[in-house]
């Protein structure tokens, strides 16, 4: 599953579509934790592919956020995105604004640590250190069973993604959040350059 386009030109189109540098941090995060996921999963030859599946994700969310992962196909085509890429980012929207199931084990993690990477990022903005890196299962799990605490990332969608997966919901915090220690200093360096 080589992509027929560089990570340089993922970026591009990225910021084409998508200017909030929210929008711009999400989809690095998303990206670095696919990778982080490719590596811990057994997938080390595919780990491009997955980062270039967690960067694009939300390709249409920002311009055109009724048409979440409706308008993705055509936005990835000015890439010449393969159908398994486009296959995976319509899926991260199973059940809510798409009908594309995730198969493949990548399009699962997709689906599940898209929402968990935003709930596990509000929750260490919360924290003295700012940052993930001494965060706990155990206060992570606090902050998801609180319904008003980052209200917009649905817990719903994130209990499907651990199901999916076939996992407890404590083993996908567990290596999320591993995921996002690993990368978060990274991360928030590219996303300053942007």
């Amino acid at each position: 599953m080589n992509p027929n386009f560089t990570r340089e030109q993922a970026l591009e189109l990225l910021k084409k579509y998508n200017k909030e540098p929210f929008h711009l941090l999400h989809a690095l995060t998303v990206e670095a934790v696919m990778r982080w996921y490719a590596q811990a999963l057994g997938y080390a030859q595919e780990t491009d592919f997955w980062g270039l599946c967690g960067l694009l994700h939300d390709i249409d969310f920002e311009q055109f956020p009724q048409e979440h992962c409706q308008k993705a196909p055509q936005l990835l085509a000015e890439i010449n995105a393969g159908p398994e890429l486009v296959h995976a980012v319509c899926s991260h929207g199973y059940g809510l604004v798409s009908n594309v199931r995730p198969e493949h084990e990548m399009e699962k993690v997709l689906f599940a640590v898209d929402e968990l990477t935003g709930l596990i990022g509000a929750a260490a903005r919360m924290r003295p250190s700012k940052s993930v890196s001494d965060m706990e299962v155990a206060s992570l799990k606090k902050k998801f069973k609180d319904k008003k605490f980052a209200a917009g990332c649905s817990r719903d969608v994130i209990t499907q993604g651990a199901a999916l997966l076939g996992w407890p919901l404590e083993t996908l915090f567990e290596k999320t959040i591993a995921a996002m220690r690993s990368c978060e200093q990274s991360v928030q360096q590219e996303a300053e350059k942007l």
